[in-house]
């Protein structure tokens, strides 16, 4: 079946439907991993988004049960050059195509995701439509795109009950994690550091959080505009402002630097992908990591006397983490647990094992 894919800046591209056949309006933006997409398509920081996969063969591997993110599929559309009809891997469960039609993900393949991931780039992250229709009216789709925002999302996204997740092993922490959308793999990184994790409702009130006898806590990644969660943001400064170690990523590095002062901002077309070089400015090393992002902290907006830039994107010089001059807080814009991606960061996870005590 036919299928077309339309922008907020009026291209149209012509492709073959997979997926849903339904008609859907999203934002849409690139990613330039070369794998992984069964875990790009579930995490939950894609929710209210269009994935365009920059690379060209996708769906070769296929799925299987256990390389989920989170419960579900988050993305709203996925939008691919080719995409393979079978998956060819010892642990192949079904066909990408099949997983996008259960979960009633819209798709288009066929699409030439060089010249659109161009377009996104030089133009920057925007609205778009895919639908199966013969015959459709650019004006009002024009219309439905202007009006469409991402919104709501980290309420949507986030578990609506507390979740006990054990150590692998001895137990020698307990961990509060607030789940602003979180990726699997992110607790599975601390489970296999002997904690203990307790997955928080994103809406949790701090002083519910404080009162738990944990010994650190972790705010997640998640979607979104960060300056919209205007009560989190309020919780995030209680969390701050008392004695507990804390470690923020993504989504969470940016509501802490809104609740201790500094500002956010939009990226023309965000960090998405497994390949973004970032240097530690203390550790005086590149690390490539694993990003998922349209959104950053606006380095200037920083609070000399509350933080410092610890991290910085090599490609664009943006804010990549920050270090409190608070004992035992620091806060990373890329993703330390992969996923798909590099772990060559995973050592923030021991860093932050150490500000709760270090091995026991």
């Amino acid at each position: 079946m036919k299928a077309t894919l339309i922008l907020a800046n009026g291209s149209v591209f012509s492709g073959t439907s997979i997926g849903s056949t339904s008609d859907r309006i999203c934002e849409m933006v690139f990613n330039t991993s070369m794998t992984g997409y069964q875990e790009i398509l579930t995490d939950p920081s894609y929710a209210g988004q269009g994935i365009v996969m920059s690379y060209p063969l996708i769906g070769n591997y296929g799925v299987n049960s256990v390389d989920n993110e989170s419960g579900r599929p988050w993305a709203e559309a996925f939008v691919v050059r080719h995409l393979s009809p079978m998956g060819s891997n010892f642990r192949c469960e079904d066909t990408l195509d099949s997983y996008l039609k259960k979960h009633n993900i819209t798709g288009i393949e066929g699409v030439d995701t060089r010249a659109l991931t161009k377009i996104l780039r030089s133009q920057g992250s925007m609205n778009g439509m895919i639908t199966c229709a013969e015959h459709f009216n650019v004006a009002e789709i024009m219309e439905k795109l202007k009006a469409y925002r991402v919104e709501g999302t980290v309420e949507r996204v986030s578990r609506k009950e507390p979740e006990d997740c054990p150590a692998y092993g001895e137990e020698k922490y307990k961990v509060a994690m607030m789940d602003y959308g979180v990726k699997q793999n992110m607790i599975e990184c601390l489970r296999r550091r002997g904690c203990h994790v307790t997955v928080f409702p994103a809406t949790t009130p701090a002083e519910t959080v404080l009162s738990g006898g944990f010994d650190g806590v972790m705010l997640s990644n998640g979607p979104g505009d960060p300056a919209d969660n205007v009560g989190i943001i309020a919780e995030v400064k209680k969390l701050y402002e008392s004695n507990i170690p804390l470690f923020a990523v993504c989504l969470g590095h940016q509501l802490m630097a809104l609740a201790t002062g500094a500002k956010t901002g939009r990226l023309a077309y965000g960090h998405r992908g497994g390949n973004h070089p970032v240097r530690d400015l203390e550790a005086k090393r590149v690390f490539i990591t694993s990003q998922n992002h349209g959104y950053m902290v606006l380095a200037d907006s920083v609070d000399p006397a509350v933080a410092e830039v610890s991290h910085i994107n090599v490609n664009d010089g943006t804010c990549e983490g920050l270090r409190y001059k608070r004992p035992n807080c620091f806060t990373t814009q890329f993703h330390p647990e992969a996923s798909p991606g590099p772990q060559d960061t995973e050592y923030l996870f021991d860093r932050f094992i150490a500000s709760m005590g270090g091995d026991k």
